[in-house]
């Protein structure tokens, strides 16, 4: 990671998540890139911006408080045109909020220069995250667990070889894994020998190829696991929208990748036929548009899906749609995934991974276009999905939270953007006897340096009620 320079795209509250749990992992550096002006919108889930800020470029508003986060990883801002040179000296581009087509010509790029490209988006409850990282990626290790090792029973002097363990003891192997051997008395051939490829049989026995021209085992011998690196190959942006795979987050849902994969891409191209604008939240004219366009893009797919029109009318309803936890989650998800590039520790998600939050929703949620619709406030990426009403009563919720680390930290942060007891009869209460120390401050990302020694409840209430004034003197 110490090597690795990171480019983030789109500093909206997705970009913001991604941006701040990279810059705490410790990368050598990370360069923010957004030329939008912050809008009211933005604070719906940015942290990182105010009301003061609005007016100015997303990128070099939220830069200095990124900075603050890790004071040896470096935060810049890109300050010139997003070419698909300009990406040339980084180790892992994340792109959010840019067209399609902008996401294409980086993509291309990056798969030619072998630069880590990742696409995510989050529209309301839904989102997806897409990974390339090449056609010859190397993992390194692709779960980071300890190698296992187990004591030998019996190895036959056979065209398998197949060893047994020691009273038996389960070996935990898979198929396709490498082992060694040493202490072997007998069929000492074996002893430090290259790692052999094996076979599993059974949970107490696996097969390590032909051993015949070996000596006759006679006693004792450890096996170890050998981890050896992968080669993963990985697909551009431009091939996985034509042929996508999938990883499921959810096999309930065992249709519904393809449909988003279709939907998304019918957002896109609404919003390229209506001059940068997203569907209205809850308008039916906007929705009708958002099917019609996916029902053209499925005819043309090699992949032909069917399509819900429901689903796709809620991705419509949504696509305004910012919500602070939705962007916690893909944030953790994708800085992960932007790890996993740097290190080639673990096995990257390869291609496209869609998931949906729809159990969120009221049981017969029906809102009206004038539920969803935007007021000029902060919350109005969060009314576009769960109506006005919905806001008017987590205003007035009173809650209470046992401890404020480093899921404390997320929780406060949360609660604090999406308007939760901003009103007359609501609270927070935040209990915490621990103080700050120092080695708190990679992961419990409220405090910083000048935080030390005091009390988390205290230090963490102070920093969400700079995120959201709206909690100033709500926290207790």
């Amino acid at each position: 990671m110490s090597t690795s320079n990171v480019l983030v795209i789109g500093l909206k509250g997705l970009g913001c998540e991604i941006a701040k749990n990279v810059i705490l992992a410790g990368v050598k550096s990370v360069t923010l890139y957004d030329t939008e002006k912050v809008q009211i919108a933005d604070l719906s889930s940015q942290f990182y911006l105010t009301e003061d800020d609005i007016g100015k470029p997303r990128a070099e508003a939220a830069a200095p408080r990124l900075a603050e986060l890790n004071q040896y990883v470096p935060v810049s801002v890109l300050d010139k045109e997003l070419t698909a040179e300009a990406i040339s000296g980084f180790k892992c581009v994340v792109a959010t909020d840019i067209s399609l087509e902008k996401k294409l010509e980086l993509s291309e790029y990056a798969h030619k220069n072998g630069i880590c490209f990742i696409s995510t988006e989050i529209r309301g409850l839904f989102g997806y995250v897409f990974n390339d990282f090449g056609e010859k990626f190397l993992v390194e290790d692709t779960n980071g667990e300890q190698p296992l090792s187990g004591m030998v029973a019996n190895i036959e002097q056979s065209a398998e070889g197949v060893v047994t363990c020691l009273d038996e003891t389960r070996h935990g192997l898979e198929d396709g894994q490498f082992v060694t051997f040493s202490e072997i008395k007998g069929m000492t051939e074996l002893n430090g020998c290259e790692p052999r490829k094996i076979t599993v049989l059974g949970p107490y026995t696996f097969s390590i190829g032909d051993t015949s021209s070996f000596g006759a085992y006679t006693s004792s011998g450890l096996f170890q696991q050998v981890k050896l690196p992968s080669q993963v190959s990985f697909t551009s942006f431009k091939e996985a929208l034509e042929n996508p795979e999938f990883l499921y987050s959810d096999f309930a849902k065992f249709d519904r990748p393809a449909q988003l994969h279709v939907g998304f891409q019918a957002l896109h191209a609404f919003v390229k036929a209506h001059d940068g604008k997203l569907p209205r939240a809850g308008n039916d004219e906007d929705s009708a548009e958002v099917i019609r366009l996916s029902n053209e893009i499925n005819d043309k797919w090699s992949q032909k899906t069917e399509l819900n029109d429901e689903l796709l009318t809620k991705l419509s309803y949504q696509a305004t749609g910012d919500i602070p936890p939705m962007a916690a989650v893909f944030g953790g998800i994708v800085a992960q995934e932007v790890l996993k590039a740097c290190t080639g520790k673990f096995s990257p998600i390869n291609n496209f991974m869609y998931f949906d939050a729809l159990e969120c929703l009221p049981v017969g949620f029906k809102p009206t276009e004038a539920d969803l619709a935007p007021s000029g406030s902060r919350y109005d990426g969060q009314v576009a999905v769960f109506g006005r009403e919905f806001q008017e009563k987590i205003a007035n919720y009173r809650q209470f939270l046992v401890g404020s680390g480093a899921i404390g930290c997320e929780m406060l942060k949360n609660w604090a953007m999406i308007g939760l007891a901003t009103g007359p009869k609501g609270a927070i209460h935040v209990t915490d006897m621990d103080t700050i120390e120092k080695s708190n401050l990679n992961r419990q990302f409220l405090f910083r340096p000048k935080d030390v020694g005091s009390l988390k409840s205290v230090a963490a209430a102070a920093a969400v009620s700079q995120m959201n004034p709206d909690v100033s003197g709500k926290i207790v």
